[in-house]
């Protein structure tokens, strides 16, 4: 079991508030929801987040400290690495994506559209918000995704990144 930080946390068996411990606050779902959209770099990170360098730095040191990413070496001179989801980090995916469909059902309007759609290339159709396929009704597994941003989110993602490489 993962190391407690708070009293109370430690106490507890309830695995929502040992989970909140390590996953519970919004930079730390944002950077997860990159690794998940496959950015493995920090700048891809911090640009599509919009979080400070301090703020990415510190939620990837915890989410490797605590087993859900682990770092790997992508050029030694300098030294940098991407970030990556462990076995861990990956179990989090149906939980993003519960949080999607909250998100697309209740905190935007059905005009704006999906952000992101998934065909469940099981059986070739639309997803859906899951966490069964509303085309074949069979359970989704993030490996069996693929994944389509809708141009306007894409276009949103863009500018984000322009943004932030003409800042530098």
């Amino acid at each position: 079991m993962t190391k407690m930080k708070d009293n109370t946390t430690d106490q507890t068996l309830c695995p929502v508030a040992r989970a909140e411990t390590e996953v519970g606050d919004r930079w730390t779902v944002l950077v997860l929801r990159e690794l998940f959209a496959r950015s493995h770099r920090f700048e891809e990170i911090q640009a599509q987040t919009g979080a400070t360098p301090q703020m990415v730095t510190a939620r990837l040191k915890k989410l490797e400290e605590d087993g859900l990413v682990e770092r790997r070496v992508y050029n030694k001179h300098p030294l940098r690495h991407e970030y990556h989801l462990t076995e861990k980090g990956e179990a989090f995916f149906p939980v993003l994506l519960a949080l999607r469909a909250w998100g697309e059902a209740w905190c935007k309007s059905r005009k704006e559209g999906r952000a992101v759609n998934y065909t469940h290339l099981t059986c070739g159709k639309a997803a859906g918000l899951g966490p069964v396929c509303e085309s074949c009704g069979e359970p989704i597994h993030r490996n069996e995704l693929a994944a389509e941003r809708a141009p306007k989110y894409q276009r949103e993602r863009d500018a984000r990144w322009e943004a932030f490489k003409a800042s530098r």
